[in-house]
């Protein structure tokens, strides 16, 4: 069986500005452990718009598994102040625990 990330490469060949396809294949390649390609989309999702917390929570998660603990920190802490500000709960609790690891 192919890996997801499968799925969403003809969408960002097709197009590659588009932020929630972007997001989608960076979203599957850190599940396949292929942090260092997971890392490019994400940033261009997280970047693409301000208050989307979920692209730079998975960004954090991708430069963790990268071994940059300064920019995971960075990037989780303006996460966190994303889900506060959201109210997304679990979000908020799961970075809390990022941040403590660091």
């Amino acid at each position: 069986m192919a890996p997801r990330s499968e799925l969403f490469r003809p969408l960002v060949a097709q197009d590659p500005t588009n932020p929630l396809f972007r997001f989608s294949l960076g979203q599957e390649l850190l599940k396949e452990d292929a942090a260092a390609e997971a890392r490019e989309h994400l940033r261009f999702a997280a970047e693409s718009k301000t208050d989307w917390m979920m692209p730079r929570l998975l960004l954090g998660k991708a430069h963790l598994a990268l071994g940059d603990r300064a920019a995971a920190r960075s990037v989780f802490e303006d996460a966190l102040r994303l889900a506060v500000s959201q109210g997304h709960e679990e979000p908020e609790e799961e970075l809390r625990a990022l941040l403590a690891g660091l």
